[in-house]
């Protein structure tokens, strides 16, 4: 700014008073103040500014795949709610790497962030305890493990055991399970809403076409194959997650089959496949807000006692999309 002002032969304050549309600067005034700005290239920092007023108006938020549309949504749901109150946002991206996460959160706090908005990648959560000395901190999509924080969940358990209880419902009573590892929060709630839909009917699940620990739609694609060829092959599948939807999905679009599909998280076209998909929907953007309007609350608390940590649970719906066979269907007929 000073060196707008001596170049339009006027004070830093003056410059300021333009920049902020002051009504009472004259216009001869105002033409030269913006003809410095042009010619020094000049652009107000706001980092610095926000810093002078008492905070860098910003706010981090980590998630652990922003290829998956699930963090997409839930990333726009905190941009949103970071809008409204005038914060920014800076995110990070761990891509479930556990060993990158820490480095994220240290990076973001280095940046003068006021709060953080985190999904964890794995159950181990120390480091954000060293986090939470600097700033306050929100979970999003998984809980704290010894972490007395905030958090925003899916109704994981009851949205696996309403998608199960549909298969269950059609005739299917050898359903597999197409699971993300059993350590994360999500797919650990997930087993257990699917286990229990099939003890609510007498049903004890067969532990042969149970398979945990898949990452990504290449995995499932890989382990639905290998339950679809086998000589006993399910009926139906349950897949955690829309990437081992998908990945279900291609398997069987390659052997050339088709068999009831109920998994978490919708995805786009899910609904003009004209496959038997029932599929466990919720607002990922809501997830983001809450945890947005969860982490702002805290930082404009000014008590000297903070608010006991809150937990807030999303709902989850079942939609079923395509025809439904029940479970002595065979296969698709093939051209």
């Amino acid at each position: 700014m000073q060196d707008v002002g001596k170049l339009a032969q006027v004070s830093a304050m003056t410059v300021s008073r333009v920049l902020k549309n002051d009504p009472g600067v004259s216009e001869a005034t105002r033409e030269r103040v913006f003809s410095a700005v042009d010619r020094l290239g000049y652009r107000r920092n706001e980092t610095a500014r926000s810093l002078r007023l008492g905070g860098s108006g910003m706010i981090g938020l980590v998630v652990t795949n922003l290829a998956n549309p699930f963090y997409s949504r839930l990333a726009l749901g905190v941009q949103e709610v970071a809008t409204e109150f005038g914060f920014r946002v800076l995110l990070g991206n761990s891509a479930e790497q556990t060993d990158r996460e820490p480095e994220l959160v240290d990076d973001l706090v280095d940046h003068q962030v006021e709060g953080l908005i985190v999904v964890p990648a794995g159950s181990r959560q120390q480091h954000l305890a060293g986090a939470m000395r600097r700033v306050p901190v929100v979970l999003a999509a998984r809980p704290p493990a010894g972490l007395d924080t905030d958090c925003v969940l899916v109704d994981d358990f009851h949205g696996a055991r309403e998608a199960t209880a549909s298969l269950l419902a059609d005739g299917h009573t050898r359903i597999a399970f197409l699971g993300n590892p059993p350590a994360l929060y999500t797919g650990a709630e997930r087993l257990r809403g699917f286990w229990a839909a099939h003890e609510e009917v007498g049903i004890e699940p067969d532990s042969g076409i149970i398979r945990q620990g898949l990452t990504d739609a290449l995995t499932a694609e890989r382990a639905t194959r290998e339950l679809i060829e086998g000589s006993d092959r399910p009926s139906a599948l349950f897949c955690t997650n829309n990437r081992i939807s998908q990945g279900a999905i291609r398997a069987l679009y390659k052997a050339g089959t088709t068999i009831p599909i109920a998994g978490f998280d919708d995805f786009d076209l899910s609904d003009v496949l004209g496959l038997p998909l029932t599929i466990v929907s919720y607002d990922a953007d809501e997830i983001g807000r809450q945890a947005a309007r969860l982490l702002i609350g805290r930082l404009g608390h000014s008590d000297a006692e903070p608010p006991a940590a809150r937990r807030i649970t999303v709902p989850t719906r079942v939609v079923r999309h395509g025809a439904a066979p029940g479970a002595d269907a065979g296969p698709a007929p093939t051209e």
